[in-house]
């Protein structure tokens, strides 16, 4: 029996020239959070979830997109340096798939290898020098690395 063609990609969404961006790096125990403008292609840090449950995590997500008003949503999709699944891959797409059902907002896909380990990094040589205090901001720093990267590579796009 022959093969079965790979599913076409489901087509993304044109983003707007402006307008606001959420970001997420998707853990099990936590999920930063991060904000980014289109206009300006920057992204900061805002705030790590540490809700255990669904209901109480999608709950601060709506009262975030209430607050932030976005017009797309990205997630970080982790993968091994090879390019091969992680571990968190299926679930990292499941998160973008309840976001997309939940919120009905475009949701993009960015690569993250590595965010947690550039955040890592970045906020230890900061003025963050314990580890207490790293990680209650490490997963949105995570989160603003992968949407810088993602806001970098549509610039690079662009031109």
């Amino acid at each position: 029996m022959p093969d079965a063609a790979p599913a076409a990609p489901r087509p993304q969404a044109a983003l707007p020239a402006r307008g606001t961006l959420l970001g997420f790096d998707f853990g099990l125990a936590r999920v930063g959070v991060a904000t980014g403008e289109l206009e300006t292609g920057q992204a900061n840090a805002l705030v790590t979830l540490h809700d255990e449950s669904n209901d109480a995590r999608f709950k601060a997500i709506a009262r975030l997109i209430a607050e932030w008003r976005p017009v797309a949503l990205v997630v970080g999709i982790p993968t091994h340096l090879d390019g091969s699944e992680h571990e968190l891959t299926t679930r990292c797409r499941r998160f973008a798939n309840q976001l997309h059902g939940r919120f009905e907002l475009p949701v993009f896909a960015a690569d993250e290898r590595l965010s947690s380990v550039a955040a890592e990094s970045e906020l230890s040589t900061a003025s963050l020098k314990g580890w207490r205090e790293r990680k209650a901001v490490l997963d949105a720093a995570a989160a603003q690395i992968i949407l810088q990267t993602f806001l970098d590579a549509r610039r690079h796009e662009s031109t």
